[in-house]
């Protein structure tokens, strides 16, 4: 298996996030409801029926459904929409809707899906409109889903698979961090053909070093405030059947 050095370019893997989580929200109530996870440049929140047509608009456009299958029609987002608490409230799987600040509109996703029980192994993509690519909104949101997924849900590794060809895709994480491990030979099926994909990973230990940098006074650290409350820079994505 191909291990990659860490990019010296990097920044630390959302290396610089210290997460600050209100006394009222118990991480361990995630299941409940997704908190809402407030950054510098967006606001992470449960994606609602509200989001279905602001979703469609966002991701259908030919450059980010490129490397992505989101549903055609706005009944299947509304559909997707609506299966997402269910599984999240199995504790399988968790979905946040990406809102710029000072806006309404959502105009991306993270999601986040456990690939064992436990969701020690969990699996992440995101997509995001193509007008915000470039913007830096991207790893805002990413850092605040990272710290969520290690400070909140536990999970020890996170992967994230991305076609060969999708080089904003492959960019974004390794800017971010991530370490490439291998390609996957044949293994995303999209547009009648079989695509190569990356396979990209942060583990737990490389989380906390980047917690303790940010704390140490890293220039690009951030706080992520988690609430109560439920590129293409886009991974290969697949929607979670309804």
């Amino acid at each position: 298996m191909e291990k990659l050095p860490h990019h010296p370019g990097a920044a630390p893997i959302v290396s610089t996030l210290q997460t600050a989580i209100d006394q009222s929200y118990d991480p361990e109530d995630w299941g409940l409801g997704l908190p809402t996870l407030t950054g510098s440049m967006v606001t992470l929140r449960e994606v609602g029926p509200s989001d279905a047509r602001a979703l469609h608009a966002a991701l259908t456009t030919g450059d980010v459904s490129r490397f992505a299958s989101p549903p055609p029609t706005v009944d299947g987002f509304e559909k997707f929409i609506e299966a997402a608490p269910r599984r999240r409230a199995a504790g399988e799987y968790a979905c946040f809707a990406v809102v710029p600040r000072n806006a309404e509109p959502a105009v991306g996703w993270f999601q986040v899906r456990s690939l064992e029980p436990g969701f020690k192994t969990a699996e992440w993509d995101f997509a995001l409109a193509a007008e915000y690519w470039g913007t830096g909104v991207f790893v805002d949101g990413a850092r605040l889903t990272l710290d969520f997924v290690f400070a909140a849900i536990g999970a020890h590794r996170l992967e994230a698979r991305v076609a060969v060809e999708n080089g904003r895709g492959n960019g974004a994480l390794r800017k971010i961090g991530a370490v490439r491990e291998c390609e996957l030979r044949g293994s995303f099926l999209h547009g009648g053909e079989y695509h190569d994909q990356r396979l990209w990973t942060i583990l737990l230990e490389e989380w906390h070093r980047g917690c303790a940098a940010g704390a140490s006074g890293s220039s690009i650290s951030s706080r992520t405030n988690i609430n109560r409350g439920w590129t293409s820079a886009s991974s290969t994505s697949n929607f979670p059947p309804t």
